[in-house]
C-alpha cells in the first residue's frame, strides 16, 4: 500500500480511478453515519466506480434508524473526493489487494441533501459561518479503554494494563498497540501529534492535528473505526464508551474550538485582557449559557453522566478559566494563531457532525448578540462546597440524560441547528433509551432491597 492521502485535498475522479488501479482495490466502502453517530457503510465491487462518482449508489433510508419511512425511502450516495483512503487493516498482503473508503453526504432523489443527514447537517451551518466571515476549527482529544477478550473473543471488564498517567513499557501494555494505531492513522492521512496512556489503568488517547469542523469530524469518525479495528486485530477490544469501569476516571473528548476570519485567529487580542479578543469572550460566554441545551448531543448516552460526577477530574461545573482545570472551559496558554478554548465536557460518544454543529452555531450567536461571561474561576471548584458555589453563580450539567433532554428542549437555537427531522428523531431515540434504562431492574437494586 503506497497511496496515502492528503487531508483535505479533493482528488480528481480520475485520480480516483488510477488509485484504484495501482493499488489494486477489490471493494469501496461507501461511509456515512446516523443521527446517533453510528458508522454505516455499503460495499460495491471496484468496477463500480464510475457509477459511485456519479452519484448512482442508492440506499433504502427506511432501514436507516431515524431517516426515512417506507414510504419516501429511496436515497442516494453523494461521495466527498477528498475523503478517500485506503483502509490498511484491510490490506491482504499475500494477494497483494485492498479495500477503500469514501466518506458520503445523503441526498434526496430531487438532488438536495437530506435534511436528517448529520455530515450535510454541519455543512449548512458551517455555510452560515462563512456568511459571517468565519471557520471553525476544531482540535479534539478522544479518549478510550483497551479491554482483554474472553475465550469466546467477548469483551470483558478486565484491562489490558494496570498503568497511570504517561507511564512506559512495561508497565504500559499499551504501548505497542498504541503505536500500530498511529502507525495505521498516518497511512490514512492522519497527522499525529501525540499519543500516551491516560490516567485510568487501560486508558489511552492519541491527539490528532486540528483542522476545520468538517474534516475533524470525519476524522473523529475515522479515528474511532481505525482504533477498534486495530484492537481487535490484536485481540483486544477498544471502547469509548464515558464510563466503563465504577470508581476510575471515565473517557472525555475535550474539544479546543476556535474561529478564523480572513486567515487569522479571531480569538486573538494582542491588546485585550489575557491577549482574548472580544468574539473569544462572547464565544465563552455563550457556550457557558447554553451547554447544559446541548449536553444531550455532547454527553447523549445515560453512561456520559456517570462519568460526569464530581470526584473523578469531571467538567461538571460551569465555569471558566486560564488555567485551573477544575472548569468547564479552560483557555490553554498558548497565544497568536493557537489561540483556542477547551470545552471538556464532551465525550466521544457523541456524534461529532451534530457535536460541532451546536458548538458553532452556540458560537456564532454569541457574536451576534455580544454575549459576555463572568470573571473566570480561579479556585479549585472541586473543594468549594455547594453553598460557595451557588454565591458565586457556578451551575452543573444535568446530571442525566433525562435532564439533558429536558433542557434541550426548552432551547429553541438547538433545535435550529439541528434541523427539525434530526431534532426530533434524536429526541425519539434518547427519550426510548432513558425509557428502557429507568424501567431496567439493576444488579444494584437487588443487592441493596431484593
Amino acid at each position: 500500500m503506497s497511496f496515502v492521502p492528503e487531508q483535505g485535498r479533493k482528488l480528481t475522479k480520475d485520480e480516483i480511478k488510477t488509485i484504484i488501479k495501482e493499488e489494486n482495490v477489490k471493494f469501496i466502502r461507501l461511509q456515512f453515519v446516523d443521527i446517533n453517530g453510528t458508522v454505516k457503510n455499503m460495499a460495491v465491487p471496484s468496477e463500480q466506480i464510475d457509477k459511485v462518482l456519479n452519484n448512482e449508489c442508492m440506499l433504502d433510508g427506511s432501514s436507516i434508524k431515524g431517516f426515512r419511512s417506507i414510504e419516501t425511502s429511496d436515497m442516494y450516495f453523494y461521495p466527498d473526493l477528498s475523503t478517500f483512503s485506503l483502509l490498511p487493516w484491510r490490506t491482504n498482503k499475500e494477494e497483494g489487494t485492498n479495500v477503500a473508503r469514501i466518506i458520503c453526504d445523503i441526498y434526496n432523489p430531487d438532488g438536495t441533501p437530506f435534511e436528517g443527514c448529520p455530515r450535510c447537517n454541519l455543512k449548512r451551518v458551517i455555510k452560515e459561518a462563512s456568511d459571517m466571515g468565519y471557520v471553525l476549527n476544531v482540535g479534539p482529544e478522544a479518549e478510550f479503554f483497551l479491554f482483554n477478550k474472553d475465550e469466546w473473543g467477548n469483551p470483558t471488564l478486565e484491562t489490558h494494563d494496570d498503568s497511570g498517567y504517561y507511564d512506559v513499557a512495561p508497565n504500559d501494555k499499551g504501548e505497542g498497540v498504541r503505536g500500530r494505531m498511529v502507525e495505521t492513522l498516518k497511512k490514512m492521512g492522519f497527522e499525529i501529534e501525540a499519543s500516551h496512556h491516560e490516567v485510568a489503568a487501560g486508558q489511552h488517547e492519541i491527539d490528532f492535528k486540528y483542522a476545520d469542523a468538517l474534516t475533524t469530524a470525519d476524522n473523529v469518525v475515522s479515528f474511532k473505526y481505525a482504533v477498534r479495528a486495530v484492537a481487535s486485530m490484536n485481540d483486544l477490544h477498544a471502547t469509548f464508551m464515558p464510563k466503563p469501569v465504577f470508581g476510575i476516571n471515565g473517557s472525555g473528548m475535550h474539544c479546543n474550538i476556535s474561529l478564523f476570519k480572513d486567515g487569522k485567529n479571531a480569538f486573538y487580542d494582542e491588546k485585550a485582557p489575557y491577549q482574548l479578543s472580544g468574539e473569544a469572550m462572547n464565544v465563552i460566554g455563550a457556550l457557558l449559557e447554553n451547554v447544559r441545551s446541548f449536553a444531550a448531543i455532547t454527553n447523549p448516552l445515560v453512561n456520559s453522566y456517570k462519568r460526569l460526577v464530581p470526584g473523578y477530574e469531571a467538567p461538571v461545573y460551569l465555569a471558566w478559566s486560564l488555567a485551573n482545570r477544575s472548569a468547564l472551559i479552560r483557555v490553554p496558554a498558548k497565544r497568536g494563531n493557537a489561540t483556542r478554548v477547551e470545552l471538556r465536557s464532551p465525550d466521544p460518544s457523541c456524534n461529532p457532525y451534530l457535536a460541532f454543529a451546536v458548538m458553532l452555531t452556540v458560537a456564532l450567536e454569541g457574536i451576534k448578540k455580544g454575549v459576555t461571561p463572568p470573571s473566570q474561576t480561579e479556585e479549585n471548584i472541586y473543594h468549594m462546597s455547594q453553598k460557595e458555589r451557588e454565591e458565586k453563580g457556578i451551575m452543573s450539567l444535568p446530571g442525566t440524560l433525562h435532564e439533558a433532554l429536558y433542557e434541550l428542549k426548552k432551547n429553541p437555537l438547538i433545535k435550529k441547528d439541528l434541523s427539525e427531522h434530526i431534532y426530533i428523531e434524536f429526541l425519539i431515540s434518547k427519550e426510548k433509551e432513558w425509557d428502557d434504562y429507568r424501567t431496567k431492574v439493576t444488579e444494584w437494586e437487588i443487592e441493596n432491597y431484593l
